[in-house]
């Protein structure tokens, strides 16, 4: 029973659990993203630059084919954890833009209610609240990590590795058995 008592606050305590984190925000960001760019894919680009061109966005052809491959190859990086840092920029951009352009005028809430019918709820114009969560997000995983199963740790490792003089597999076409040691020491593993 001790045991059991002494359990349940480790298990509640959030360092142990504080590095899978990123996981949930990588997954949903990532697929928010990737969702809205084969929307528009879909619909096709030139619908899109249509609606860009009615907002007054300049060059509308090229921003909706960057706005689409951005949502689309973000979202895939995000998702896999690689190069967060770096698509994170384009990827805020355009939130920014959809944020200014689209959602400011209808305020910060994402649920506005209209009416319930008897074929469901009706709403009403989404506000920037998503926007907002989706920067949020993006900006944590920034700061905080891609965190566990995420390319951006493999090549940290990868750097790691080979600034510590370890032979990474493949390198040279086979792989050395080294060994380093505590102090940074190459030891011949045979």
């Amino acid at each position: 029973m001790k045991a059991l008592i002494d359990f349940i606050p480790k298990l509640l305590t959030r360092f142990p659990w504080a590095r899978w984190s990123p996981i949930p925000l990588r997954l949903i960001v990532g697929y928010g993203f990737m969702q809205h760019g084969f929307a528009k894919l879909s619909r096709g680009p030139v619908a899109f630059a249509t609606i860009l061109h009615g907002m007054g966005v300049p060059v509308p052809q090229l921003m909706a084919w960057l706005t689409i491959l951005t949502e689309l190859f973000g979202g895939l990086a995000v998702l896999l954890g690689a190069f967060v840092t770096i698509a994170s920029v384009p990827m805020a951009a355009v939130l920014l833009v959809a944020m200014i352009k689209v959602h400011l005028q209808y305020g910060f809430s994402s649920i506005k209610l209209v009416a319930v019918t008897s074929t469901g709820a009706k709403f009403g114009p989404v506000g920037y609240e998503v926007i907002l969560l989706y920067i949020a997000c993006l900006a944590a995983l920034v700061i905080g990590g891609s965190g566990p199963f995420a390319i951006d740790g493999l090549l940290r490792a990868l750097q790691r590795a080979n600034q510590c003089g370890q032979d990474i597999p493949g390198r040279h076409g086979q792989v050395d058995a080294l060994v380093v040691g505590q102090r940074g020491r190459r030891r011949s593993s045979a």
